[in-house]
């Protein structure tokens, strides 16, 4: 399983027809980058800088930054990249905030801020910004909101494969598997600590709303 392209990895030929003795489940997040913003302007149609959190160190971040940059210029917002390597970098972003402020943040997707996830939801709720997330487990952390591949359900594709690989087919055979359901989260919680007025709509849309 990868957040990445394998492809762009080089880990396989293609997504149907992926060579080799590698397949599996991607979950292709860099291309929700418009999705993710998409949800930011629902929220707070009136945000105009909205800044993003980004790991330099991860191959996905150089097109998840391009599609970012890309789809605010088709929405009228300006983007501020932000980077952070560990999380005492997480720290110094979160501080220059107070004397460079944006409207909202959008956590790109990346192993460190998975792992520092309620170290990002609690400066976050500190700071009053509002800030949405690739991965459902931010927003369980007590981030505001996230949309992103279900995880349950990639593991399940996952052990669907590894069933018929073991009884004989060859994984060069099976295609990649691009993720079919995603999850919008909300935490109802959150947004009430940080005094947000939630739309409706968007409420109404969210697979899962945490109180």
């Amino acid at each position: 399983m990868s957040g990445d392209d394998p492809v762009q990895l080089g880990l396989v030929a293609s997504l149907n027809r992926p060579g080799g003795n590698v397949t599996g489940v991607t979950f292709l997040v860099a291309t929700l980058a418009a999705k993710l913003l998409g949800l930011l302007r629902d929220l707070l149609p009136q945000a105009a800088r909205i800044a993003v959190l980004t790991d330099p160190n991860m191959p996905v971040t150089e097109s998840f930054v391009s599609d970012t940059l890309a789809a605010a210029v088709a929405i009228g917002k300006q983007i501020e990249v932000l980077n952070a390597s560990t999380g005492r970098d997480i720290d110094a972003v979160f501080a220059s905030l107070a004397q460079k402020p944006v409207d909202a943040l959008l956590v790109s997707p990346a192993a460190l801020f998975v792992n520092r996830r309620v170290q990002l939801a609690v400066l976050a709720a500190h700071r009053g910004m509002p800030a949405i997330y690739s991965l459902r487990q931010a927003a369980e952390a007590g981030g505001l909101m996230s949309y992103g591949t279900s995880l349950t359900d990639a593991y399940r594709q996952a052990a669907i494969y590894t069933g018929r690989i073991l009884k004989g087919e060859k994984a060069a055979d099976l295609p990649i598997l691009q993720p079919t359901k995603f999850e919008f989260v909300i935490n109802l919680n959150t947004a009430r600590t940080m005094g947000l007025n939630l739309p409706p709509g968007l409420l109404a849309i969210a697979d899962e709303v945490i109180e």
